[in-house]
């Protein structure tokens, strides 16, 4: 495995180099590094927004970028990029969150309609609430409440990323244009 920020394209440009430096070809590229920020729309920190846009959007796109020529090139491909659910919702104190994941279907879903003459297939994964550190490293507005629920208190089931895992890989197989992904 080899790490890369996604929010520093020269990062995830390396990053393809070397895959396709080792394995002499790339198939498929699945998308899903994020982090999530909870604040009203009134007081978004401009500068986190643009974190976020740049890890959940921009890094996306550099990504495709960087592996569609070669997946032309291979008379094919796949692209799974990783959404979220509430990028299909309007829950207070998301909005610039589920804004950055709805751009990110809508790219995606965009080169899906690009990109079919070519044998690349794009998909985009909407997961719900999944068991990860997600809400942990989520970076929250000072102003809201702070309180941190366990697994038990939840007014539903969370996913287990297994399940997540396995609605990406059927993105994979099926090349759906959309994938819903709540158990």
């Amino acid at each position: 495995m080899l790490p890369a920020d996604m929010t520093k394209p020269d990062e995830i440009k390396q990053i393809v180099k070397h895959t396709m430096a080792h394995f002499g070809r790339i198939d498929v590229l699945i998308k899903c590094a994020g982090q999530g920020y909870d604040a009203p729309v009134e007081r978004t920190d401009i500068a986190i927004f643009r974190h976020i846009f740049d890890l959940d959007l921009i890094g996306p796109l550099v990504a495709m970028q960087q592996v569609i020529p070669i997946m032309r090139q291979q008379n094919g491909g796949a692209i799974v990029n990783v959404s979220s659910g509430t990028a299909l919702m309007y829950l207070p104190n998301n909005g610039t969150y589920s804004a950055i994941k709805r751009a990110l279907a809508s790219m995606s879903l965009t080169a899906r309609e690009e990109l079919k003459h070519d044998g690349i297939v794009v998909s985009v994964v909407y997961p719900f609430v999944t068991l990860t550190d997600f809400e942990k490293n989520t970076i929250k507005d000072p102003s809201l409440p702070q309180e941190e629920l366990e697994e038990g208190e939840l007014p539903f089931k969370p996913d287990t990323a297994e399940y997540a895992a396995k609605k990406i890989l059927e993105g994979v197989e099926s090349g759906e244009p959309e994938i819903f992904a709540h158990d």
